[in-house]
């Protein structure tokens, strides 16, 4: 019973995550949105206190069933190790916790997360690995099915599915996916859950706890025949079937090993008095363990990560003599609140990527915010009534915000580039910046106010201007070079 209410709540959480990060309509953020705001990681940094005292409680009392049953990346390595338990049955053994590997991983986590350096706490983060993998390696699998279906669709003329653009939004995010599932793959087809028990640093916090928990696998020695069963089908590794021990840190709950019993030897029930006293040596390792958690975070909270400060000055744009428009500062999302606040709180999960419907949002390739949202116009604009990123986003680097509120978040401001545009290198007059401009933040002005006959080119009143993008993402400009471009503001404003 235990392993199939295990399955049945991780396979409707598992579905329901991947189905938000495959789905590119907006529908199933309506309906499961919820389930990334309950990764334990993604509510730290949210400071969302009440998913995070829930998912201790539960722990606490269940063990560690956060990790097959809540994080995807635990059940996407557990439908793994299943094939390759299919493969070859009986497959798993005994081994002792790698603590030098273990807690070093917390504490390098701990210290990346607290000085900001994102590519290092984005790779260890379970959930954003997972969503890497669905954004990068999934999605473009999902839309491309859906495209052959709105082909059929369309012979028939039906409307039921419509054509959606696959394309590549990074490369290096892409080979990081392609590396991470290749990695994970192999671990969780030969060992199970090797990754969760020696690398994740989820994993790791939430061990601390578990090892406290009021529910716990155990063994009655008395039925117990040392058939080694149990340790051949636990892909945590953590029963020891000669000795009658279970590694309560490593354990996640699957019920596998109860399964496999075939003399009833084991249970999932309340811990025995003598079960606590055989366990005395263990939690006093941990407390060592936790000590240096501690340790850690109060080194990390010395680091200090100095960041350039970009002059933004007001009035009038300044023509930018530049060919290749380059952003001296990047673009973050509306809701963002600044640089600093998304690279301390996003875990690089792509969430708000794949779910953006503009094609705006993509990884960043710059290596402290690597596979950070960043924001381009290429491909579309931000429409100032879209808020999706805001509402999809599990951590808080991107804050709820309203389409009335975003209207009136500065997140950068245009700038026009004079050799790029064709009203001065074609001669013909052209204003598209202008006229689909939605604050009314650009005016066509003569080039030469004491010429009549002067072509008219865009002026920007940075205080109106909320960086949305239409101007550049409409501009005809000069060999598909864009004529006007948004500079990033390192901390947002209102306007």
């Amino acid at each position: 019973m235990l392993r199939k209410i295990r399955i049945t709540l991780a396979a409707v959480m598992f579905i329901g995550i991947t189905l938000l990060f495959l789905d590119f309509t907006g529908t199933m953020h309506q309906w499961v949105s919820w389930m990334p705001k309950i990764q334990f990681l993604e509510a730290v940094l949210a400071l969302n206190v009440v998913v995070i005292a829930v998912l201790i409680l539960l722990t606490l009392i269940f063990g560690r069933m956060y990790c097959s049953v809540i994080c995807p990346l635990g059940v996407m390595q557990d439908i793994i190790a299943w094939f390759g338990k299919k493969a070859r049955k009986n497959r798993y053994s005994f081994s002792k916790e790698v603590k030098w590997l273990r807690y070093p991983m917390l504490l390098l986590f701990i210290i990346a997360l607290v000085a900001g350096v994102g590519v290092v706490f984005q790779l260890l983060a379970p959930y954003s690995a997972f969503g890497r993998i669905a954004t990068n390696l999934l999605q473009p699998l999902y839309i491309g099915g859906n495209n052959m279906l709105a082909t059929i669709a369309e012979a028939s003329d039906s409307y039921l599915f419509y054509h959606h653009e696959v394309w590549m939004r990074s490369l290096v995010s892409l080979i990081i996916a392609a590396a991470t599932f290749g990695i994970l793959f192999l671990l969780a087809w030969r060992n199970g859950r090797t990754w969760c028990n020696t690398i994740c640093p989820v994993g790791t916090a939430l061990a601390v706890f578990a090892k406290f928990s009021w529910m716990k696998i155990r063994f009655d020695e008395q039925k117990c025949r040392n058939c080694s069963m149990c340790s051949k089908n636990c892909k945590a590794a953590c029963i020891d079937y000669k000795n009658h021990t279970v590694d309560y840190t490593r354990c996640v709950v699957c019920g596998d090993c109860i399964e496999s019993c075939k003399f009833g030897a084991l249970k999932y029930a309340r811990a025995t008095q003598q079960q606590e006293k055989q366990q005395t040596k263990q939690r006093e390792e941990t407390d060592t363990g936790r000590r240096s958690f501690l340790i850690g975070a109060t080194l990390a909270s010395t680091a200090v990560m100095a960041q350039e400060k970009k002059k933004v000055d007001g009035g009038l744009a300044a023509i930018a003599e530049r060919v290749i428009p380059e952003r001296q500062t990047p673009l973050t999302p509306p809701g963002s609140l600044s640089a600093q606040h998304i690279a301390q709180h996003c875990t690089g999960c792509q969430l708000c990527i794949s779910e953006c419907p503009n094609d705006v949002l993509r990884p960043s390739t710059n290596l402290m915010t690597l596979m950070q949202p960043t924001m381009s116009y290429e491909r579309g604009y931000c429409r100032p009534e879209c808020t999706r990123c805001s509402e999809v986003c599990p951590a808080g680097a991107i804050q709820p915000i309203t389409p009335i509120e975003k209207s009136a978040i500065q997140i950068g401001h245009a700038v026009w580039i004079k050799q790029n545009c064709v009203a001065i290198n074609d001669g013909v007059p052209c204003g598209n910046c202008a006229r689909h401009c939605p604050t009314g933040a650009i005016e066509m002005i003569p080039l030469d106010p004491d010429d009549g006959d002067s072509p008219l080119v865009p002026a920007i009143n940075e205080a109106h201007c909320i960086g949305c993008g239409a101007c550049e993402n409409l501009c005809p400009g000069k060999n598909g070079q864009t004529a006007i471009m948004v500079e990033g503001h390192e901390v947002h404003k209102e306007v």
